[in-house]
């Protein structure tokens, strides 16, 4: 029997109908963006610079997104387990990760066996602090009292010191490796998993030096620590008879940035939502001070085309510094 022309017009029109509301509900979706908790994924243990970043932020951005953010910490594989879950999370900007530039930009050049190319998989959305310098440390118990009685001791030294870092490829061990070659020293390498252990390690006496975050300034202050030397192109404000590393071995400059990224596929809205938010939190003075007195970094408010940029620069500038100093996951 042959459908009526309406028959005919109404299922056209229902399919129609139908094809139109599943185009707008994910739109709609946006359109109510947060309409549930967001995670804020950390990729180290409490107490270092993402975990305390992400707990600044959160506070102040939470009320700005009408949204409780519940700050969650994934350690381990050097940053890999948690950009591994962020990655393959649905990109609805639920699932975000506050994390280390080495993570993103060093990582891809040192672990053959990573599941994903973060390059690729993770969207950039917010830069969020800077450390202008890494700091040098030792233990107090090691005899040196400045920065080249450290090198004419590491030289003599056998067997050769340990130095701590916060992991395979962080920006402690990267350090570290650009001092070696510029000093012509050896030290042996104990990776932790992350800076907040490592600093710990150095502190107790199970290794007597590393490169640790400005985060660790604190440690400094109270004695628990002696610092001989910073990587950044200046003399820090709060260590001012520290000299620079590039003050002995011109040209040698570490820098680290810390930031925020979820996963590739963020709708425009989303990210344009979060980019926003973030960038009024990290604008107020409060904000500003919490992150300088907690972990003695910068805020780092770039817009969303510098940030990219700085991202890619790294990612060329470490992956030929991985390649010259022979570093391999361990």
């Amino acid at each position: 029997m042959k459908k009526s022309p309406f028959n005919f017009l109404a299922s056209h029109l229902f399919a129609a109908t139908m094809a139109f509301t599943g185009l707008l509900m994910p739109l709609a979706a946006q359109a109510q963006y947060p309409a549930k908790p967001i995670r804020f994924i950390v990729p180290i243990p409490p107490g270092g610079a993402p975990d305390i970043i992400a707990r600044v932020v959160s506070d102040k951005l939470s009320p700005l997104l009408g949204q409780p953010i519940v700050v969650e910490t994934r350690a381990g594989s050097g940053g890999n387990i948690a950009m591994d879950l962020v990655a393959r999370s649905a990109p609805d900007g639920y699932t975000v990760m506050i994390c280390f530039d080495a993570m993103v930009v060093i990582n891809p050049h040192m672990y053959s066996n990573m599941t994903i190319d973060p390059m690729k998989d993770l969207a950039p959305i917010q830069s969020l602090a800077v450390a202008r310098s890494m700091l040098l440390v030792v233990n107090p118990s090691l005899p040196v009292k400045d920065f080249r009685d450290f090198i004419e001791y590491a030289k003599k030294a056998s067997p050769p010191l340990a130095f701590a870092s916060g992991g395979s490829g962080s920006q402690h061990q990267m350090s570290m490796e650009l001092l070696k070659s510029r000093a012509g020293i050896n030290l042996l390498h104990v990776p932790y998993k992350g800076g907040a252990p490592a600093a710990t390690a150095v502190i107790g006496g199970e290794v007597p030096v590393m490169f640790a975050g400005s985060v660790n300034a604190t440690q400094v202050r109270a004695g628990k620590l002696r610092i001989l030397a910073v990587t950044g192109e200046q003399r820090l404000p709060i260590f001012p008879d520290t000299p620079t590393i590039g003050e002995f071995y011109p040209g040698y400059l570490i820098t680290t940035w810390l930031g925020m990224f979820g996963p590739a596929g963020l709708p425009d809205a989303i990210l344009a939502r979060l980019r926003t938010e973030t960038r009024r939190v990290l604008a107020l003075a409060d904000v500003k001070e919490r992150i300088a007195t907690a972990s003695s970094l910068d805020v780092y408010n770039a817009t969303p085309d510098e940030f990219a940029g700085v991202i890619r620069a790294d990612h060329e500038k470490y992956g030929r510094l991985v390649k010259q100093f022979g570093i391999k996951a361990e």
